[in-house]
């Protein structure tokens, strides 16, 4: 018998305290009615204020986990987190575009913890290139936007990776217009704005955000609705208590 929830796979860190990576995605996935499985790419040493270590795992481990359950399963989207090497990166999505073109990949790119602890370095523009030419979503903050994309500001940055993916541009950060999120496809940009007055900062809202949205595309939403129910998703859990770590079920 086939399960009745879309299948969405996570593949990100280990966070210890659930707030961030694969932990964090699977309590978001489950909530937003899909069925959440992981793959982790590195388990780390932290919590909620510190990143203290990373231990990542290998090219061959990531994929070792990846191949049974894209072989045995109907999946319907990957969310992507950390991860140290585009070209494990690129390794991936090759992978997951073998297997099924039509699974939907979603992107956090987390080049650095809050804590200033860095994960993704050595990025040149032909591979970054190479890498988002595979993906259906890219989702920046305003700093990862300019890192990866090169612009003078976030929203030049964020169409120079348009060329490559539809990018959903961040707002927490935005010199421009603080909470709204931008989302870029094909020659559109929509403003998705904040429905809350008050916002409780928590560890992992980027995983939280990237895995709602994939949970909607992997219900057959459109990118637009899905980036919506994802900003509310993010916006009602954030709120959920005043500390760092969310809540997800109430």
């Amino acid at each position: 018998m086939e399960y009745t929830r879309p299948i969405v796979i996570s593949i990100a860190g280990f966070d210890p305290t659930g707030g961030a990576g694969v932990l964090a995605d699977i309590k978001t996935i489950e909530q937003n009615n899909c069925l959440g499985f992981g793959v982790l790419t590195s388990t780390t040493i932290q919590t909620e204020f510190e990143v203290m270590g990373v231990n990542w795992m290998t090219e061959d481990e990531i994929l070792s986990q990846l191949n049974p359950l894209l072989e045995s399963y109907e999946v319907k989207a990957v969310k992507i987190g950390i991860i140290n090497q585009l070209s494990t990166l690129k390794a991936i999505c090759l992978r997951i575009r073998e297997v099924n073109p039509e699974i939907n990949i979603v992107w956090d790119p987390i080049l650095v913890a809050t804590s200033g602890k860095p994960f993704l370095e050595n990025v040149t523009k032909e591979d970054l290139d190479d890498v988002l030419s595979l993906i259906d979503l890219i989702t920046p903050n305003t700093l990862e936007a300019i890192e990866l994309g090169g612009g003078e500001d976030e929203m030049e940055s964020a169409r120079e990776l348009l060329k490559m993916t539809n990018v959903l541009l961040k707002g927490g950060h935005s010199s421009i217009e603080i909470g709204t999120d931008v989302l870029m496809y094909e020659d559109k940009e929509v403003q998705i704005k904040s429905e809350v007055s008050e916002y409780h900062d928590k560890h992992g809202t980027g995983c939280i955000l990237a895995s709602a949205i994939a949970s909607g595309l992997a219900k057959g939403l459109s990118l637009v609705q899905s980036c919506r129910n994802a900003k509310q998703y993010l916006e009602t859990t954030a709120n959920s208590n005043p500390q760092r770590l969310a809540y997800h079920v109430q």
